[in-house]
């Protein structure tokens, strides 16, 4: 137990939270800003591994770590506006659509890495680079705190900043109040002039962009190499977060901000004599954990609002 609590207590470990939350961070506010438009986003798994694997192919064959991650990201996005499409324009229901995607995403990017080097299992062989870690002037020298700050991902910033941005855009933007009005009641919104569609396609592109993000952080910052199914289900994840949180920006930082723990733990623990099969079911167990407290939570509200109804 003390070499647990000693693992924890690490500043190698709060440093690897930081880090490994980072996809769950920017696709969790992904799926966020879909769900607040009225459409479940479950492509972000197949989006994240695109983006994953689009920035590993372009940085490397075009020696560029930056126009990598713009096409990385760029894909993504065009992936989230084809979600938006079969939803809105072919009435196709939005989960068998992400499903498709997924799919999608999945034996694409095993095809192009294949047909490009071939190779399988992804692009170890292709110098992609990696993204540029942040010092901090003065906070290296701080104990613990250096460590902790220190050296991060400039995505892994951007993504803890990603929450005071989303709850400033939902709740301080003309486009915010049009995004949460469009996803709560869209005959409403249209009736007051609001383009529901627009707004709807605006925020599957937002979110295919942070979806993206997550992506390009596996490939081009965690490590610098694409691997098949490297999302390893974190957009699934993510979405769970989503609805952990309760659809509220710092809601969902917290939730996903825990499920990164979790896997760090798991991460840190297999340095330990500690079964392998034990610790690599951590996050999905804490995953599971998660949404029963959730349905649990939604259960005992609706037992609520009934007693009160009938009152």
């Amino acid at each position: 137990m003390s070499a647990v609590l000693d693992v924890v207590l690490s500043s190698a470990f709060l440093a690897a939270v930081l880090r490994i939350a980072t996809p769950y961070l920017l696709a969790a506010f992904g799926g966020l800003v879909a769900e607040r438009a009225g459409i479940s986003n479950i492509a972000l798994e197949g989006q994240m591994l695109a983006a994953a694997c689009m920035g590993a192919l372009v940085a490397g064959y075009s020696g560029s770590v930056a126009l990598g991650a713009l096409c990385g990201v760029a894909l993504a996005v065009l992936l989230g506006l084809l979600l938006a499409a079969l939803r809105l324009e072919l009435g196709a229901d939005a989960i068998i659509a992400g499903i498709g995607l997924n799919l999608l995403a999945s034996g694409g990017t095993a095809y192009a890495v294949y047909t490009l080097l071939d190779d399988k299992g992804g692009t170890s062989g292709l110098k992609s680079g990696s993204l540029p870690t942040v010092t901090l002037p003065g906070v290296e020298s701080i104990p613990l705190v250096g460590d902790v700050l220190s050296g991060q991902n400039m995505i892994t910033w951007l993504a803890f900043l990603a929450a005071p941005l989303v709850a400033w855009l939902f709740y301080r933007t003309r486009f915010g109040f049009h995004l949460r009005a469009v996803g709560e009641t869209p005959d409403a919104a249209e009736s007051v002039g609001i383009p529901v569609r627009r707004v709807q396609y605006t925020g599957l592109a937002l979110s295919g962009a942070l979806a993206g993000a997550a992506g390009v952080f596996l490939s081009m910052g965690y490590v610098s190499f694409f691997v098949r199914d490297m999302t390893a289900g974190r957009g699934f994840i993510a979405l769970a977060a989503v609805f952990l949180g309760g659809l509220r920006p710092w809601g969902v930082f917290l939730a996903a901000l825990g499920f990164g723990a979790a896997e760090a733990l798991a991460v840190q623990l297999g340095t330990l004599d500690v079964p392998p099969q034990l610790v690599s079911t951590i996050p999905y167990a804490m995953t599971l954990v998660a949404l029963a407290l959730y349905a649990w939570r939604r259960k005992r509200r609706g037992l609520a609002g009934g007693v009160a109804a009938s009152l």
